[in-house]
Formats: C-alpha cells, structure tokens, sequence
C-alpha cells in the first residue's frame, strides 16, 4: 500500500504546533525520517522564509532537490498553495482568492506529481474568506501543464461532483490509467461543498471512481485515523501527516515521523505493508518529469 506522508500543508503554521516544518531544510530532514519509517510519497507544500505559503518554483525546486539527496521518496508539489504569503490575491471586487497564477508555478519545479483540485469553492477560517477557483478553462489550463511536463496528477476531490469533472478531463487526455484519486474528507466546516468523513460518504465515493483508478484517503483533523484505515479495509491507499492533522490523540500534539510510523504499525496489523517509492512508481505509472 502507498503510504503518503503530508508534513506541511498551506494553512497550519509553528504558532499552532512547533513540529511543523516549513523551511526546506528542515522539510526535507522530515521527509528523509518519514521515508525511513515507511512513506513512500510526499505531498509538498512550499512557504516563503517568513513561513507565509508560496509556490514559488525556486522555492519547490529546493525542496524537492534537498529531499532527493537523502532519499527516494515520490515527489508530489501541490497547486493548492495555501492561505497566506504570496498565495491571497485580491479580485476587483474586493473578495480575495487564492491566486491561480501562482497555484500553477507549482508544476514549474520538477514534481513526479502535483495535485489537481477540479472544483471552485469558498474557504473561511476565523475573519478570513477566500474562493479557490479552478473552473473548467483554468482546469484545461492545469491540465495542460501537467502533461507538457510529463507530471501524473493526483485527483484531488471533496465532493462526488468533483468526480465528474475529473471523468472529463480524463476522457480528453489528461492522464493515462491508472489514475491516482485523493479522496479529501473532512474539511466541510472549513470549505462549501466539501464532505464529512463516515464510512457510508466514503463507500460513496469509492463506488464511483473512475475506472482503472487508485484512490488515497486525507482525513483531516480527527478523521484522518479512522478515514485511513478505513480507505486500507478498502483496499485503497492512506495519507498522514500534519498538512491535515496536528494531533496524535486528543490533546497531544504529533510529529509527522510519528503518525507515519503508527500507520506501518497498522498496515502490518493488517497484514499489509508499505510500498517502496519504487514500487509506488510502478503502482503510479509513473514516468520522468520534464526539467522546466
């Protein structure tokens, strides 16, 4: 099973946990102890050296190459961005959004992988509101870049109606099975549309997956353990990490090499174990990306 390994997201910063990583350095000596445990892909997110969310190319670039001089683990760059540093824009309107032009800088660093978020919603936390908009000509525009650079989307989706969308895109070219879809569950309190983890929304939406399809699980806050093992139970694939949760039980605040290392312990239990990054690649079909 291919265990991804989320260490930092665009949203959390070190005033909520101190185990956060968000400079390249120490990102990846994360990544290098999580592959060590058991990851075999990790989901990058970038921030600028005040710790503000970028996706800054030579920022990503940094990363993904200190990561690749400790270790083999897939390379995944989001183009989600994140809620604050060079990632908020403000549109004519006055309403403020996280800024496409540069979500897609995301695929300009030499990513295996990037995500692909195929829907248009609104996000609040606290006073702040902001609309992730990723309509279908900005989805042809993501789509496009992937593909000139040789990089395999991860399908991210949060409603069943994402899915259609996705079906689209693939039925035009856009990926070659098999396809990776990541099933995003648990940030309805946070973002329109989106949905709760139970095992029934779950089983709903591996019911309608695409076909030839792969699917990963990322449950956040306290659905991410139950939403994993479940997605396992499945037969799909799980993702860990504090981009999506920063507790390891109520109360207690978790590392990443932690909850990489509880979910091995898991799959074992289960009698599974975890892909290597190698065989991830084969599992992803994989190919190089092009150097930008």
């Amino acid at each position: 099973m291919i265990l991804t390994i989320a260490p930092t997201g665009g949203m959390a910063d070190k005033s909520v946990t101190p185990h956060l990583p968000t400079q390249p350095e120490e990102i990846a000596e994360d990544v290098y102890r999580c592959w060590e445990a058991g990851a075999s892909v990790v989901a990058v997110h970038a921030r600028r050296p005040d710790d503000g969310a970028t996706c800054d190319p030579d920022i990503y670039r940094r990363i993904n190459d200190l990561i690749r001089e400790r270790c083999d683990i897939v390379v995944n760059n989001s183009t989600g961005g994140g809620i604050s540093g060079d990632m908020v824009s403000t549109l004519p309107d006055g309403r403020q959004e996280i800024a496409f032009e540069e979500r897609i800088k995301g695929t300009l660093a030499g990513a295996e992988m990037c995500t692909f978020d195929p829907h248009i919603q609104c996000m609040h936390r606290d006073d702040l509101e902001l609309l992730l908009d990723t309509s279908w000509s900005r989805c042809i525009q993501l789509a496009e870049a992937m593909k000139e650079r040789g990089i395999k989307p991860e399908w991210e989706v949060m409603s069943l109606s994402d899915l259609n969308w996705v079906n689209e895109l693939i039925a035009l070219g856009y990926d070659e099975p098999p396809h990776y879809i990541n099933i995003v569950l648990g940030t309805h309190k946070l973002m329109s549309g989106a949905t709760p983890y139970t095992p029934r929304n779950l089983q709903r939406f591996v019911e309608d997956l695409p076909e030839n399809s792969l699917f990963c699980v990322s449950g956040v806050g306290p659905a991410q353990l139950p939403s994993s093992v479940h997605s396992l139970i499945l037969g799909g694939q799980a993702r860990v990490g504090l981009e999506d949760n920063i507790y390891y039980a109520r109360g207690r605040l978790a590392t990443n090499v932690e909850l990489v290392e509880r979910m091995v312990r898991i799959l074992t239990e289960l009698n599974l174990e975890p892909a290597t990054p190698a065989e991830a690649r084969e599992m992803l079909g994989l190919r190089q990306p092009v150097a930008s």
